[in-house]
Formats: C-alpha cells, structure tokens, sequence
C-alpha cells in the first residue's frame, strides 16, 4: 500500500496552520467564572443548598487557568498568560495577579494600568474604581447586568488555546515521524507508532475519502486527516482529568465553528459547474426557482452549521452528564449515593471514550460528503 501522497509534509503544514486558526479563534470565547472570582457558592452557608448549575458550567467552560483541586485561596493549578493590547501598548502578565483583594474585588495591575475579570471577560479598572467600585454596571429591564467599563484587545492564552497549541505540536512530532519512517520503510511493513496508526489511516481513506469523493480522494486526504484526529486527540484529551491540556476543547463552539467553516470553504471553493448549476438552476419547473432557489442557497449554509452544532452539543452534553451524575452526591447530601454515582460516572466514561472516536468520524464522513457533492461530476 502506498501513504506517501498522504504523509507529505505539506499535511503537517496544514495542520500547524489549522491549529493557530483555531487556537485564536477561541479568543474571548470564554464565559467562565475563575477559581479566585467572585461565583455563587456551591454549598450555601447553612449547608444545605448545592448551586449545581455553577458547578458544572464552572468546569466546562474555558478560563484562564488550569484547575487541579483544592478551593480559594489553597486552590492548585497552572496560571496562563494573559496578553492585552491597551492604550499604552502591549501587556503581558501571569492570571494569577486576578487576585481577590480584601474588599473582594478582583483586581491586577501591570504597567501602571489597573484591570479587573469579571464573568472571564477583562476590562479596564482606574484607580479611583479600584478604591471604589471596580465595575460600572447598568441592569436592563429584564434584570441583566452590562458592564460599562471598556475592554483592552484580549488575545490571552486560555485552556482551549493552550489545549489547541499542544495538541497541534503533539499531532505534528508524531505524523512527522510516522512520514519519515515511509520514507525510510518503503516497501516494508510497519513498525512502531506507524503500525498503531495505518489501520486509522486506511479507515479514513477507504471508508471516508473514497465512497465520497472517487478518484480525486487524495487531493482532500491532508485535510481528512487533519481534522480526523485534530478532533479525535482533542476528544480524547477532554476526558482526562487534572492534566494541564485538558480542556474542554471540542466542546467550545468557537472552535467547531472554526472547523466548520473550513468545510464550508472547500466545499465552495471547489464546486463545479454541476455544483452551481444544482443550486442556480435547480431541476424542477422554471415557476418553482423563486422558491427552491433560496432554499438551495439556505442549505449550503444550514450544513456547516450542522457540523458545528453537532460536535459542540454532543461532546458538551457528555461533560454535563457527567458531571451531574456526580454532583447527585451532593444533591441527595448523602455518601450512600456515591457508589452508584460513581458506578454510573464509570459507565459513562467509558461510553465518552466511544463517542470521541464516533464525532470525529461523523465531522470527518459528513465533511467528505460535502466536499463530494460540489466536486461529482454530471452523469
């Protein structure tokens, strides 16, 4: 068998290019609440109330340090740069200076210019507002909060980016290897890392990239692959629990945006005459255009969107789940619970392990069949 139009180097250079996409497009993506910002407590102080919600979407979401263990100001974990553009140029400074000063307000200052988080979002915060009130709020008539105060450019190196960065080096040290060692093992069987791998390339090329694009499936390959395990190592990584890289990666919609934009891209980059003619000239009676012609435009947008929805919601809702079952402890406030809590949590994870596999194929089948349909030739 023959990988060497698969593992040119120009499928490493896709992939580090997707990888930076993606990394910044999580950039101000973030809703989560830091471990030293002020959040609703998860037990009440009377200790009878569990705030599940912020449980759960307080490990979901991104942020701008890795959480270990351990609560306030014990808490253990890694601090991420935070990158600002300001008035006075660029700053660059550690998250852990979003410190709760005595008053309880989150507060940095670097360079002489004082800054505060509030809900993950970073905003400017003078002096005045320091010894003050550091945020400037106006409550909407339906009771949400907005915060008045400007925001600095924000291009911070959160968990999804941080996560994003390391994944592309990892995939990057390894495809290089498995393409040096094709090239060195030419003609002769597999060893090592390559051996693990061949049987994932060959599913991906015949059971993905030649049912739906025929003779030109090579041409798509680099990109096949890339976004196979860009998202199958990602998945995987998300299951791992206290590692700094483990973040909630395919599960930021950002990011599945990204991704399914350049689908979206290739697919209509390389249609064909058939391909428009389909959408522009529809096969139905001329008095129908009016009506299917809109709809064909609709549908070339509605199945990106498809694609991102998709992976979000279904990675998202397993981390839910998840955690849910083992927030179940405290909500019965009982340890008699935990035994079948956890059992269920076990059994979940293992389903979490299957799925991660599953979403990478269906992005990457879904994303071939697209490509597949603006490149079919006319019978």
């Amino acid at each position: 068998m023959e990988f060497s139009p698969i593992f040119k180097l120009k499928s490493t250079k896709i992939i580090a290019f997707l990888a930076l996409f993606f990394a910044f497009s999580t950039v101000n993506a973030q809703n989560d609440v830091q471990p030293h910002e002020e959040m609703p407590e998860q037990i009440s102080e009377d200790g009878e109330e569990v705030d599940i919600n912020s449980f759960i979407l307080h490990h979901i979401a991104d942020a701008h340090e890795f959480h270990f263990f351990g609560e306030g100001e014990g808490w253990k974990g890694l601090h991420l740069p935070i990158i600002l553009w300001t008035d006075n140029g660029l700053t660059i400074f550690s998250s852990k200076k979003f410190q709760l000063d005595n008053e309880g307000k989150v507060v940095a200052e670097s360079n002489g210019q004082y800054f505060t988080r509030y809900h993950n979002k970073i905003y400017y915060a003078s002096e005045e507002m320091v010894h003050g009130s550091y945020l400037e709020m106006e409550t909407a008539a339906d009771g949400h909060h907005e915060v008045l105060n400007a925001k600095p450019l924000d291009f911070s190196i959160t968990k999804n980016v941080f996560t994003i960065f390391f994944s592309i080096i990892v995939l990057c040290v390894l495809f290089i290897g498995v393409a040096n060692s094709y090239k060195k093992r030419e003609g002769k069987a597999p060893k090592g890392f390559q051996s693990l791998v061949e049987p994932i390339i060959i599913f991906v090329r015949d059971d993905i990239a030649r049912p739906n694009l025929g003779y030109k499936y090579e041409r798509f390959m680099p990109y096949l692959l890339t976004v196979f395990f860009f998202i199958w190592f990602n998945n995987m990584l998300g299951l791992v629990p206290f590692f700094p890289g483990s973040a909630n990666v395919t599960g930021n919609i950002a990011v599945t945006m990204v991704l399914a934009a350049i689908t979206f891209i290739i697919t209509t980059v390389n249609g064909n005459k058939y391909y428009w003619a389909h959408i522009f000239k529809p096969h139905v009676p001329w008095w129908l255009y009016p009506l299917m012609i809109p709809v064909e435009i609709i549908g070339m947008f509605t199945k990106p969107i498809a694609l991102m929805i998709r992976l979000f919601a279904n990675i998202t809702a397993g981390h839910i789940l998840v955690l849910a079952l083992i927030s179940l402890i405290f909500v019965f406030k009982s340890v008699a619970v935990a035994p079948a809590s956890l059992l269920f949590v076990l059994f979940i994870s293992l389903i979490e392990l299957l799925v991660a596999f599953i979403q990478a194929f269906i992005f990457t089948i879904l994303s071939a069949l697209f490509i597949g349909m603006a490149i079919e030739e006319h019978h």
